[in-house]
């Protein structure tokens, strides 16, 4: 083993530590570790790369794009994926099976469901994330345009995925307006793995947004209980602040939409009350769910 490479192994091993490093030390370290990789001529394999090269050259960066979603550092972890692609393309069988001792190692366990010994490194972990990604952004084509390739190149298993199939699910979801099964799924014990957990949370973020845009346009007003649940927000506390934050006005247990001009709504009379009691049943979840479905439909078409 060269000097080099026993230097990558050890910067690995130091990225790899629990608990992690602080973020300026891994900026640092991985930094480092692409320094050398560039020396080496490995940063992007090459037909005369060794498959130890290219085992330590992969670990590295799937290393740093693991690393950079757990930092919440979306940009960063995009770049890692961009530059992994070119050894994702590779055969699994140009990789070695080099075992340096432990550490660094333990980022190439792949819990997908594939069969075989086959060394896929974090390939299907990664991509997952990066289709959930794809997802929190509203990228639907994009979306589609990876599993296609996916698809066609026939080397990561979708169906039997765990972390491919994870954003495959949630996609379908979104498309149905099933909001309470990508709730569900984006809890502690819905989540395929840790880093799947940051992305998920920023999605939920995406779609109380959306849910959040379409009740301005269909309920003159809500019950603060009712916005709760309609919301995914955990208290009637956290309704009260999201409600604030978009300009909504909040009174006497409701939540009234101030650009919807319903007669008697901002009043507070019984008759309005009433009114919009009748509105509401009318513009029920369902509308909303359908909505939103139609425009993502349409999104992904277009």
């Amino acid at each position: 083993m060269s000097a080099s490479t026993s230097t990558l192994t050890s910067l690995l091993s130091q990225l790899n530590s629990k608990p992690l490093p602080p973020p300026e030390s891994i900026a640092s370290l991985l930094s480092s570790a692409k320094r050398i990789l560039l020396t080496l001529n490995a940063l992007l394999p090459t037909p005369s790369t060794s498959p130890h090269l290219l085992t330590l050259a992969r670990q590295v960066l799937e290393t740093g794009a693991l690393l950079s979603i757990r930092l919440h550092q979306p940009d960063a972890f995009t770049r890692y994926f961009q530059q992994l692609l070119p050894f994702y393309e590779l055969p699994p069988s140009n990789f070695s099976g080099w075992d340096n001792g432990g550490d660094a190692m333990e980022i190439e366990t792949d819990n997908s469901g594939h069969k075989g010994g086959e060394d896929r490194g974090q390939r299907s972990k990664i991509t997952g994330l990066y289709l959930l990604l794809l997802l929190t952004k509203g990228d639907y084509a994009g979306f589609h345009t990876v599993l296609e390739g996916l698809e066609i190149e026939g080397s990561v298993g979708a169906e039997e995925d765990i972390y491919v199939q994870y954003p495959i699910k949630l996609e379908r979801w979104l498309m149905e307006g099933s909001y309470d099964r990508v709730w569900a799924a984006t809890k502690r014990d819905g989540v395929p793995s840790e880093e799947f957990g940051v992305f998920s949370k920023v999605l939920i973020g995406t779609i109380r947004l959306d849910i959040a845009s379409c009740s301005e346009k269909a309920y003159p007003s809500l019950p603060i209980a009712n916005a709760k649940n309609l919301l995914f927000l955990d208290s009637e506390g956290s309704v009260v602040e999201f409600a604030r934050e978009r300009g909504w006005l909040v009174r006497d247990g409701r939540i009234y939409f101030p650009s919807q001009h319903w007669p008697g709504a901002l009043e507070g009379s019984e008759e309005g009350v009433s009114r919009m009691e009748k509105e509401m049943l009318v513009a029920s979840t369902q509308v909303i769910e359908n909505t939103i479905g139609y425009a993502r439909e349409l999104e992904t078409i277009v």
